[in-house]
């Protein structure tokens, strides 16, 4: 099973110049939670991105392009199709960015992929300049939702929100 995860504003932006949009300390709580003990797949931009790497507690799978190159401390995938090959399909793995890997992922109506986790976050970014694919209706239904405020250390109002594939 393949899934992915993702915080996105009200335009689907998910990034600027390669960094998230904001720190949600609950986004990434939950974040932690879902992916603790299970396979994450990646780009190679996001993986070095990442505040600690590989992630802890995670099988971590690094897409590149450059064939022969191996990434310390990850598995290194030289497609989005030997990625999938990698994983356990009894299980659930998770798609964590960027967005290329999640263009590609949700490409011909997510057909690699079973289940979304949207981290709706309701604000909207400008200067974004990466953003995640349409959740299209048609395609993707909304099987959950949890609403959080905004706090002292959570800047945004947001919700988590899970879809599956009608």
């Amino acid at each position: 099973m393949i899934s992915i995860i993702v915080a996105i504003d009200q335009h689907n932006a998910i990034g600027k110049q390669g960094d998230l949009l904001c720190h949600l300390p609950n986004d990434l709580k939950h974040f932690k939670t879902i992916t603790s003990g299970h396979t994450v797949i990646m780009g190679k931009r996001t993986y070095f991105s990442l505040p600690v790497h590989p992630l802890p507690n995670r099988r971590n799978i690094v897409i590149t392009d450059i064939e022969g190159e191996h990434i310390e401390g990850a598995e290194t995938a030289y497609s989005i199709q030997q990625a999938v090959e990698m994983t356990n399909p009894d299980e659930e793995n998770f798609v964590i960015g960027g967005g290329m890997v999640y263009k590609q992922f949700m490409d011909n109506d997510g057909l690699l992929t079973d289940k979304l986790y949207i981290t709706h976050i309701h604000h909207t970014w400008d200067d974004a300049d990466t953003f995640f694919p349409e959740i299209k209706p048609t395609v993707w239904q909304k099987i959950s939702e949890q609403e959080q405020s905004a706090d002292d250390k959570n800047p945004y109002n947001h919700t988590f929100t899970e879809y599956t594939k009608l």
